[in-house]
């Protein structure tokens, strides 16, 4: 984390769309300074169900650096998880479960997050995520869980002189009903090595602006409290351009992006050519997409309506896009997704 430029870009966690496809994709185009998987269940990964959620682990040597983001409310759950990203567990065993995407010694996660800013509704009645700015002292037990399982981790995979140094970090928002900066106190009282803060409280949700000011606010804070975490300013964010002046305005180590990556694959580039892009060509990186998710979830770990969060983010920019858009939205299997991206639709767009 030492080695990133000041500010650096982030890719932001999402479900069912930052998955190892979508994270190369991205790599392939402008790739940002560091990756996060979707966010994994701690409690699912230390029950019989964990198979099924190592999808959303595997990963490439494309995609670095990568940190997890783990979500849950059982400490000790938190406490195991951590612990096998640090030995190599969890690493071996997405490798044994998906060989033709990676192997064990490729899987290098470069540190754990913890989602406590999720507002999602159900997660939030589970008592997760942003409910956790509610509950400090069951953050301070999940944080204290994670620290102590990556250490030793370390120690019995004898790396144990990197124990200090195994990034932790939160992803959080403002507050909960308003803004509440005695949370983030709280949580920069842990010595975090990066806090990520979404400049929205948990009922506004995404309703309404960034506020920008309060992110730049906890940058001071930090600077009193724990000069060495780095503030990630997250939310609104489009271009890359916008993002350089918000974290030199705000005094911010860096921003992460989620939305503005659907405007534009290349958001993370120095010179973002997408604008200049021909249908023909936005067409041809949706195919690409396309197959490399046939390729890579060969038994339907993922269900082909997946690819319809991307479909707007390709199919635009042409009469009668819209059409075409929800005709292959509609499509049932990748062979004829595929048929109409290299027949139909090119002809179409080329008339």
């Amino acid at each position: 984390m030492q080695d990133l430029p000041q500010p650096f870009f982030v890719l932001a966690p999402m479900d069912d769309v930052t998955d190892t496809v979508f994270r190369r994709i991205v790599a392939s185009t402008a790739a940002p300074d560091m990756y996060f998987t979707e966010f994994v269940n701690v409690d699912g990964l230390q029950s019989p169900g964990r198979p099924k959620l190592l999808a959303k682990l595997a990963a490439t040597l494309s995609e670095q650096p990568l940190i997890v983001q783990l979500w849950g409310k059982t400490p000790g759950n938190y406490y195991k998880c951590a612990r096998e990203i640090a030995n190599g567990t969890l690493a071996r065993d997405v490798a044994s479960m998906y060989p033709h995407i990676t192997k064990a010694n490729e899987i290098i996660f470069a540190g754990i997050d913890i989602n406590m800013g999720c507002p999602a509704k159900p997660v939030v009645q589970n008592g997760c995520c942003s409910a956790l700015i509610n509950n400090r002292e069951l953050a301070s037990e999940i944080i204290t869980a994670v620290q102590q399982g990556t250490t030793d981790g370390l120690t019995e995979a004898g790396r144990g002189d990197e124990a200090g140094g195994f990034p932790i970090s939160v992803k959080t928002r403002l507050g909960w009903n308003e803004i509440d900066y005695s949370w983030h106190e709280h949580l920069l009282s842990h010595k975090l090595n990066m806090l990520t803060i979404h400049g929205r409280t948990r009922k506004e949700m995404s309703k309404v602006p960034n506020h920008w000011d309060a992110i730049g606010h906890i940058a001071r804070l930090r600077t009193s409290l724990s000069p060495n975490t780095k503030i990630i300013g997250n939310g609104d964010v489009l271009t890359r351009e916008q993002g350089l002046r918000i974290a030199k305005e705000y005094d911010l180590d860096g921003l992460m992006i989620g939305r503005g990556i659907f405007h534009d694959p290349y958001v993370f580039a120095q010179t973002s050519p997408w604008g200049s892009k021909s249908p023909q060509e936005k067409v041809a990186l949706y195919t690409s997409h396309v197959k490399l998710f046939a390729n890579t979830w060969t038994n339907r770990e993922r269900n082909i309506v997946t690819l319809n969060k991307f479909c707007k983010v390709y199919i635009e920019g042409f009469p009668g896009a819209k059409d075409f858009r929800e005709r292959l939205m509609a499509a049932e299997s990748i062979e004829s997704l595929l048929d109409m991206l290299g027949s139909e639709i090119i002809t179409t767009i080329d008339q």
